[in-house]
């Protein structure tokens, strides 16, 4: 695999419809809003679904989640431990990297911080830092977000009265009526050099992009209601770039055509040419 020679920047087009795309544990669960309204979708966040579908790919993943484990580790010391090439380079921080980032592509891509107390012999302390670099996403316009009781219509357990109904209250549901947001991203060529990240890795990237919201529907995310409208993929001439990936993020403009979007048809969407450097568009699936 050749090695990724030339800087790469992106930017995601999303809409959301009647879901949550990232709720926030300090506020009821309620979907994700800065101060002026905008929503919100974490960088955290993004990853994850970017991992998940690197495993749907058959990539090998350090970081998984408990549901969609495939190896049986339930915790990451586990997993460093499981693999008996990467025990034996304890001691040597250099190669104890290169070996993770030759392992699992989210170590090479996002980087990873392998920290393990297991005594002063095994201990291990090893940071690695990725390439590939994620904003958190920010909606085009403020979003309007309802909340919903639930209720529940069978009892959890049998009460000493099994005929006895207990409280039908389970709690609320939130969910955004209608979102556009924009996840924009790099991936720097001086730091793919130094994990092995290559070409080829940033095609799975660019996929798993266009393809983010498969399997990941949940009650919070209906199938459907989260989609992946464009994808924009600057690859730059050079090493370190034509231009700034601020002033190519930049260049994407979203504009809101009424006072309360409720489709993606109500934006106008256009790119500012930047001299030598034209994206690639993609459609989500």
């Amino acid at each position: 695999m050749s090695i990724l020679k030339n800087k790469i920047d992106f930017a995601v087009i999303i809409s959301v419809k009647n879901a949550n795309p990232n709720g926030d544990p300090l506020n009821g669960n309620r979907p994700r809003e800065n101060y002026d309204g905008y929503g919100e979708i974490s960088d955290v966040c993004i990853k994850r679904k970017i991992r998940n579908r690197l495993q749907d790919m058959k990539q090998e993943i350090f970081v998984q989640s408990d549901e969609r484990r495939t190896d049986g580790f339930r915790s990451l010391k586990d997993r460093a431990d499981g693999c008996p090439e990467l025990k034996k380079l304890t001691k040597d921080k250099e190669k104890y990297a290169e070996y993770a980032c030759s392992k699992w592509i989210d170590v090479r891509s996002f980087g990873q911080v392998f920290a393990f107390k297991a005594g002063e012999e095994n201990s291990v302390s090893i940071g690695i830092r990725g390439p590939v670099s994620i904003h958190s996403a920010v909606s085009v316009s403020p979003i309007e977000i309802s909340s919903m009781q639930i209720t529940k219509s069978v009892n959890g357990e049998t009460g000493k009265d099994p005929d006895k109904k207990s409280a039908d209250t389970m709690g609320m549901k939130h969910r955004v009526d209608f979102g556009v947001y924009v996840i924009y991203g790099s991936i720097n060529t001086q730091l793919a050099s130094k994990t092995g990240f290559s070409e080829e890795d940033s095609e799975h990237i660019k996929e798993a992009l266009r393809t983010l919201f498969e399997n990941d529907c949940s009650s919070a995310r209906p199938d459907g209601s989260m989609e992946v409208y464009k994808l924009y993929w600057w690859k730059h001439n050079c090493e370190v770039g034509q231009y700034s990936s601020a002033k190519v993020h930049r260049s994407l403009k979203i504009k809101a055509n009424v006072d309360v979007p409720k489709c993606i048809n109500d934006y106008s969407i256009y790119i500012d040419d930047l001299d030598g450097l034209e994206p690639k568009v993609y459609d989500g699936i």
